[in-house]
């Protein structure tokens, strides 16, 4: 399955190379939205509130109750994953606090999971450079996404595996490291990370895996008529 991602900062849609470099940015919100409105699953991110540099709530609590939306970005505590559910999120993205001391944090992971309930929890085990990274992408942990997925499996319903080396740069992503994700739990895994053709996302789709893509629609590389 397709997943269309709206990445959100400074109040506006964007696309970045790598988390990094500014690619495409748009204030046509409401746009994305109805092109999006079909889909049965679509990915809702917070930049800003990823890096610590704000936040755009008053477009989560926009665009949530109209699209069947999985948001992340900035999600740290329980409190604020219980705002965003309630703000019409169908599911909660959970990267850097799911980790402390370059390990995974098993006590808070467990202390989310019976508070919102682990089938809303959506767990981000983003990979650069064969490790997970967290805080926007800016700062590496101990473990790779393989061994994160076995030891936070029993708190979330999911996992999100972002190839990182891949994201923005349209050149595909990396099959084998999605396929180890995938063969360390039984957990359901989404990919994104340069997901880029529909031959791409139907290999992914045989294999039970949901493709998150973004810069190749923002682009116009992928057709939505054709996903």
């Amino acid at each position: 399955m397709l997943i269309p991602s709206i990445d959100l900062q400074h109040g506006r849609v964007v696309q970045l190379i790598q988390g990094e470099q500014l690619a495409i940015e748009s204030n046509d919100l409401d746009g994305w939205v109805a092109r999006f409105a079909r889909f049965p699953k679509v990915q809702l991110i917070d930049l800003d509130a990823a890096m610590g540099s704000g936040t755009n709530d008053s477009l989560i609590r926009q665009v949530a109750p109209q699209l069947p939306c999985r948001v992340g970005g900035g999600i740290r505590s329980i409190d604020r994953a219980q705002e965003v559910l309630h703000s019409g999120a169908t599911a909660v993205i959970v990267s850097s606090a799911l980790f402390h001391n370059g390990r995974p944090d098993l006590g808070f992971a467990k202390s989310l999971a019976d508070a919102i309930g682990a089938e809303r929890i959506i767990a981000a085990v983003d990979s650069k450079a064969g490790r997970v990274v967290i805080k926007g992408w800016t700062e590496p942990v101990e473990v790779t996404a393989t061994e994160a997925a076995k030891a936070l499996e029993p708190y979330c319903g999911e996992f999100l595996y972002t190839h990182v080396d891949r994201e923005g740069l349209m050149g595909g992503t990396d099959l084998d490291a999605v396929r180890a994700v995938a063969a360390a739990t039984s957990r359901p895994v989404t990919a994104a990370g340069g997901i880029t053709t529909r031959e791409e996302i139907d290999v992914l789709d045989k294999a039970g895996i949901d493709a998150v893509v973004g810069m190749a629609i923002y682009t116009g590389t992928l057709e939505l008529d054709d996903a």
